[in-house]
């Protein structure tokens, strides 16, 4: 009985722990920034496009500048 209940306290506690949030962060924005490539960057076609892609889901979602 004894385990069971240590067991059953313990699933528990680490449930809870990886609901955890940091409280400075209200939103995805807080933490996510654009992708300024330099332009010493050599970069590939399919790299070009998700930074692309990442700048424009910013620029809709957190109201980033070009």
């Amino acid at each position: 009985m004894t385990y069971r209940l240590t067991a059953t306290l313990l699933l528990i506690a680490v449930s809870i722990a990886g609901c955890a949030t940091d409280p400075r962060l209200k939103s995805d924005c807080d933490w996510a920034q654009p992708i300024r490539p330099s332009r010493h960057d050599v970069l590939t076609r399919q790299t070009k496009e998700q930074i692309a892609s990442h700048n424009e889901a910013g620029a809709k979602i957190c109201g980033w500048k070009p």
